[in-house]
């Protein structure tokens, strides 16, 4: 990512965009008339509840770890072993789906203790 940017580079989109291509179901964007007229204006809703994991979520989990497979590889070492969160719920969920798609990397979800804000 772009040094002291709160937003990627387009060449950061571009190759995510890469990595990403054919790994993932392309889901529609959908209109409702009636929620388009009690907002008076049109709203799109894409529909990432249909991706593999139910959320968007998928997209930055296999990101991240196609990213880190490829740094693995231009270093000429294997496979990452281990990918961890700190998130049981759809990140957690979409980075073990992410880690079973590249292969040896295994994903480690952690919950946070009860009652620490997570």
């Amino acid at each position: 990512m772009a040094a002291n940017s709160s937003r990627p580079a387009l060449t950061d989109v571009q190759a995510a965009e890469r990595r990403l291509h054919g790994r993932l179901h392309r889901t529609p964007v959908l209109t409702c008339g009636g929620l388009d007229r009690l907002a008076g204006r049109r709203l799109l809703f894409k529909c990432e509840l249909f991706q593999r994991t139910g959320s968007f979520k998928i997209r930055g989990a296999l990101n991240a770890v196609r990213s880190l497979v490829e740094e693995s590889e231009r270093a000429g070492g294997g496979l990452p072993r281990a990918v961890v969160t700190h998130s049981s719920g759809n990140h957690g969920q979409a980075l073990a789906c992410a880690a079973q798609a590249e292969g040896n990397a295994t994903a480690q979800p952690s919950a946070p203790a009860q009652g620490q804000p997570s």
